[in-house]
């Protein structure tokens, strides 16, 4: 029967479920994928999150199907080994991640009003989670597997919750400038306080993101890859003349870049 599931094209979840189990079967299974455990499939299930968000940003709609079954895969994976281990089921993850949507949207499942912005509607789910999370500290559950700038955003966000937040942006640009300050002075000291300073500068730089409805994460990959399409527009004019960057000066390379920057403009 599970041969028959394995080799069904249209098997669903069923299908891949049991591929999962046959794979990790001590006796026939993959010997890789036996050796395997949580903390060494957790950088893939990141890998494979960022590679997801990839696809989306790129609009690479026929490329999104394959990611996302990748990106299934690994939650297959974390609940075949959970469920070896008697921690819990695939079964028990759907359910739970089911009544945790029903619980958080009673405007939809229950007897509250749709009538809500959604501004409204986020605070209503910020509250519910943090009646999920009971007496615990205010930047308690904040993933430490993040991005550095996301993670940085979601503490501010519950800071901001509490009160512990500037009202307006000025304060915030005139901490960037203090902070900017720092840095410049510890990097007279030592490696290791210039790295913190620097540290700060991020985190109040993520602050004014936040303020002015700004996605950090977003606007960095955003930037990344303006650098990656220019340097390639640069390395092609470049070829165009016979030689490349590493025998070209900075001068060169930098009327380049703003050429680059004409030509993106139109």
């Amino acid at each position: 029967m599970s041969d028959a599931l394995i080799r069904d094209p249209e098997g669903g979840m069923p299908r891949l479920l049991e591929i999962m189990r046959r794979l990790r079967d001590p006796e026939t299974g993959c010997p890789w994928d036996i050796e395997q455990d949580f903390a060494s499939i957790a950088p893939y299930t990141i890998e494979e999150a960022y590679e997801v968000a990839d696809a989306i940003e790129r609009e690479a709609w026929g490329e999104l199907k394959g990611e996302l079954g990748d990106l299934l895969l690994q939650t297959v994976y974390h609940t075949q080994m959970a469920e070896e281990a008697g921690l819990f089921s695939f079964a028990e993850v759907a359910d739970a991640i089911s009544d945790k949507m029903v619980a958080r949207h009673p405007h939809v499942f229950g007897a509250e009003s749709r009538e809500k912005t959604a501004e409204e509607q986020t605070r209503d789910w910020e509250a519910q989670k943090a009646r999920e999370r009971g007496s615990v500290g205010t930047l308690d559950g904040v993933a430490l597997g993040l991005p550095a700038l996301l993670r940085a955003l979601k503490l501010q966000k519950r800071l901001a919750r509490v009160g512990f937040d500037w009202g307006t942006t000025g304060p915030v640009l005139d901490k960037i400038v203090e902070e900017v300050h720092e840095l410049e002075e510890a990097r007279a000291t030592s490696a290791d306080a210039t790295e913190a300073e620097f540290g700060d500068l991020l985190f109040v730089l993520v602050n004014l993101a936040r303020h002015w409805g700004v996605d950090p994460e977003a606007a960095l990959r955003r930037t990344n890859a303006k650098v990656e399409r220019r340097f390639a527009w640069i390395e092609a004019r470049l070829a165009e003349r016979g030689t490349t960057p590493s025998d070209s000066t900075l001068e060169e390379m930098d009327a380049l870049w703003d050429a680059a920057k004409a030509a993106e403009r139109g």
